[in-house]
């Protein structure tokens, strides 16, 4: 039986990260589903005109304190994935920005954990 690489788990125990791996999959793709039933819902009712849905978000300030949050958090996250994905010339895990500009920090970060998560070997 070929040795693993592991600290922290025994030989044959790869359950954990598989459970792990699942969970991250899940919230990525609840993280693309969740927030676009409501864009889209906002979008059947209002038209689909991307300028009125950025004065939307800044209809008050708590929603512009939330996009702001979610701006920085998405630009940190980008840093990072970028970062790491050179580092450990990881090149999948660049998937993770467009997702996070595209879709939300929601499944951009649950992506990048799932892709950086990959067995290796």
């Amino acid at each position: 039986m070929r040795r693993r690489q592991s600290v922290s788990r025994a030989a044959g125990d790869i359950r954990p990260v598989t459970v792990l791996r699942g969970l991250y999959l899940a919230l990525a793709v609840w993280g693309a589903i969740h927030p676009m039933w409501y864009f889209i819902s906002w979008f059947n009712a209002n038209g689909y005109d991307l300028v009125a849905m950025v004065d939307a978000w800044h209809a008050n300030a708590a929603t512009s304190g939330l996009v702001w949050d979610l701006t920085i958090a998405a630009v940190a996250l980008s840093v990072f994935v970028l970062t790491e994905s050179v580092a450990r010339r990881n090149w999948i895990g660049l998937i993770a920005i467009p997702a996070t500009f595209g879709i939300g920090v929601s499944c951009g970060l649950p992506l990048y954990l799932f892709l950086r998560s990959r067995p290796t070997g």
